[in-house]
């Protein structure tokens, strides 16, 4: 089920948590499963980490792996998608 494209064909979300350390966890647990990910934050470039704590960062994936990405992360943690 995994993506052969590019990142930039990484549009769906299906995930966001509230640090970019937990989204790269998610990312790396999806990647583990055959599933392009990555995480994306609107923190200006990483200068304003805090700004992750209101606006979360963004776990996405291909649109035809985000219902199988979904299904991982709820299993993984419920309530986390």
């Amino acid at each position: 089920m995994a993506h052969a494209g590019g990142v930039s064909g990484l549009s769906v979300e299906v995930a966001r948590p509230s640090s970019t350390i937990e989204a790269q966890l998610i990312v790396g647990m999806l990647e583990a499963n055959g599933i392009g990910a990555r995480a994306s934050a609107d923190d200006a470039g990483g200068l304003e980490p805090q700004w992750q704590l209101t606006g979360g960062v963004r776990v996405l994936v291909a649109p035809e792996d985000a219902v199988e990405a979904r299904r991982l992360v709820t299993e993984a943690e419920p309530g986390l998608g």
